[in-house]
């Protein structure tokens, strides 16, 4: 489950530096000819960023009585986590990031969080939003490349999606998936290793539960992931059908292939998509759905097409989405997302209630 760590296909290359001089020359005539350009130019630009800033979502929740909480709706349990500002989008909106104590797996880490700015507006005060939990490929350590900036256009593609009115306003949650940069941990429990199972399926839906009002119920938890993240989504899903509902997974292998099994078939099979799914079959439910997402320009139909013919039955709900020209990377697979994924995840998850009452 080899992916890019920037998501993007590409590779970084060090550029010759220019002399110190010349930097200098270029450096003050470019401040100069932004400040002419007005304040916004600057901001746009960055000279007077507030990355690092903290941040506070959600403010407006808290004028929600407890006699006024809808059914189904989970207002925020608390602790507060501490949010530092990591980007910002054309429409306000904010990416944040976190350290995450997880109280059950153990494990520390840094997850990321964007929410839509239908969260803070008025008539959605008292609902609850939609969780998607984004996971990237590759190591997944220490940073999620989701949530690191909207570079890759997720969060601009779930907002068009929002105005347009063909996706729900998802939160997005965007935890780290691996416990170091030299090993794959499969989202699971390992033994002897960090729990990633248990960080994953436990303590980052229990963080989203504390910070944000969520639904009570799995139709508003969902997984969204690419390469070895969309193995992670798919598992999470198959292995906790009561706790999430569906999975978008792209350019996704199917089964567990870390080392750090060491062979241990009985640990693998419980942590194995395939096995889970025939468990799940043979349970008749709770029902689930998968989106797999494959780019003509790589490889890996073969194996979505496979558990699609072999599971894709009783409970199990699998759909396919080609992306044309699309490749392995993070790009292609939010194009994939724009041209139908997000579309298709909307119908089966739960979306937030505005209140007729307020305008």
């Amino acid at each position: 489950m080899q992916y890019d760590q920037q998501g993007d296909g590409g590779t970084v290359t060090k550029a010759r530096r220019r002399p110190k001089r010349l930097r200098q020359i270029i450096l003050v005539g470019g401040l100069a000819a932004v400040l002419a350009a007005g304040g916004g130019a600057a901001y746009k630009f960055g000279l007077f960023s507030d990355i690092g800033d903290p941040v506070s979502f959600g403010k407006i929740q808290e004028s929600a009585a407890a006699e006024d909480i809808r059914p189904g709706v989970l207002m925020p349990t608390g602790p507060k986590a501490e949010f530092a500002r990591t980007s910002r989008l054309p429409d306000g909106t904010q990416i944040a990031k976190t350290t995450l104590v997880g109280a059950k797996s153990g494990f520390t880490g840094d997850v990321w969080v964007w929410v839509p700015k239908e969260y803070d507006e008025p008539r959605y005060a008292k609902s609850a939003f939609p969780v998607l939990i984004s996971l990237p490929g590759g190591r997944g350590y220490p940073t999620n490349y989701w949530g690191t900036g909207p570079g890759l256009g997720l969060q601009q593609a779930v907002a068009d999606g929002a105005a347009a009115g063909t996706s729900l306003p998802f939160i997005l949650v965007m935890p780290v998936t691996n416990a170091d940069t030299k090993h794959h941990f499969d989202g699971s429990d390992i033994p002897g290793e960090p729990k990633m199972g248990t960080w994953m399926a436990e303590d980052v839906p229990d963080f989203a539960k504390a910070n944000f009002r969520t639904f009570t119920s799995r139709d508003g938890w969902a997984f969204m992931g690419s390469s070895a993240g969309g193995f992670n989504g798919l598992k999470q899903v198959m292995k906790y059908p009561d706790r999430f509902k569906a999975v978008i997974a792209s350019g996704v292998d199917i089964v567990p292939d870390s080392p750090l099994w060491k062979g241990n078939r009985q640990a693998m099979d419980a942590n194995n998509p395939e096995r889970l799914a025939e468990k799940l079959i043979k349970a008749g439910g709770p029902d689930v759905y998968v989106n797999f997402q494959i780019g003509t320009k790589e490889s890996g139909r073969d194996l979505a097409e496979k558990f699609m013919k072999e599971y894709g039955r009783g409970p199990v709900h699998t759909s396919l989405q080609v992306i044309q020209d699309g490749e392995h990377n993070g790009k292609s697979y939010v194009r994939g997302m724009r041209e139908g994924s997000l579309a298709w995840i909307s119908k089966v998850m739960q979306g937030p209630t505005p209140d007729p009452a307020v305008p």
